[in-house]
């Protein structure tokens, strides 16, 4: 065999062999990188910056099929400000008509109770779907359960609601709102429901919820406002204002926003700060 020949032999077997130990490495790695993880120190605080490092992110895909808008890349403040209010308030204001439609309906109830007529059966049908729905209960006679009624379907103003949503949401540009359309940190208790928070304790079960749209995610903040036990407070003074016949203060209201969140007064300070700082971009002019 010739010295060329010999030189031929040997650089293909060597090119056969670094394919095999690239091919070797292609199937030990995961493994490897695995058992690395598994051995990573359960009480180590850095171990989801450990993880990160060795294994690249996976961008999450949205739980949603709405066009959001990409608020990060505003860099001018005030357009983003003005472009996030704008996106969330026409779905503020549809529910706030909605309630308002139904809350004229009991209204035309306590009337004809208190002048003793009596009501339809399709009327009864109502008031008995609107006393689940608000979770009164049943004990209430009908007068009670409509005054009771009287203190959950009404609105929230909306620059109240567009501050949460800026507050809860970094202005739209937070993970659950990017991926879920949750504005608003609403959590919710049932496997799946939503998205799971990255610092959660291990004996925790609560979701992020997810919505479908901008809309489902503001019926449910209202409905949320109206109906939990935890804004009981909240209900007594928007219904004080109005048997006053006061305008709904959204600064006023916001204090009966203590159980929100954990911060309890440092978040009710912020939020009417922030009603305060923004006045300019809940006129219909700046739009």
């Amino acid at each position: 065999m010739t010295i060329v020949k010999q030189q031929r032999l040997i650089l293909s077997w060597g090119f056969q062999l670094l394919l095999l130990v690239l091919f070797v490495y292609s199937l030990i790695t995961p493994f490897y990188l695995t058992k690395t993880l598994e051995k990573l120190p359960v009480n180590n605080k850095n171990i989801e910056s450990t993880k990160k490092s060795l294994i690249a992110k996976i961008p999450e895909t949205p739980l949603h099929k709405v066009i959001l808008p990409n608020f990060s890349k505003i860099y001018d403040v005030k357009e983003k400000k003005r472009q996030f209010f704008n996106y969330i308030k026409p779905a503020i204001e549809r529910e706030n008509n909605k309630i308002l439609a139904i809350r004229e309906e009991v209204i035309v109830l306590k009337e004809q109770l208190i002048l003793e007529q009596t009501i339809s059966l399709e009327q009864q049908g109502l008031l008995d779907k609107l006393s689940r729905k608000y979770k009164i209960k049943g004990s209430y006679t009908q007068l009670n359960k409509i005054n009771e009624l009287l203190t959950r379907i009404d609105i929230v103003p909306s620059s109240l609601i567009l501050v949460q949503a800026a507050n809860e949401s970094a202005w739209g540009t937070s993970r659950f709102a990017r991926i879920g359309l949750n504005f608003f940190g609403i959590w919710c208790y049932k496997k799946g429901c939503g998205m799971v928070p990255n610092g959660r304790n291990e004996d925790a079960s609560h979701e992020v919820e997810s919505f479908n749209s901008v809309d489902d995610a503001v019926k449910r903040y209202l409905h949320n406002i109206n109906s939990n036990n935890a804004y009981l407070v909240f209900r007594t003074i928007r219904s004080q204002l109005r048997e006053q016949e006061q305008i709904l203060s959204p600064e006023i209201l916001a204090t009966g926003l203590l159980p929100y969140s954990e911060r309890g007064t440092e978040y009710v300070l912020e939020i009417t700060q922030m009603i305060r700082h923004n006045q300019m971009y809940f006129n219909p002019s700046s739009e």
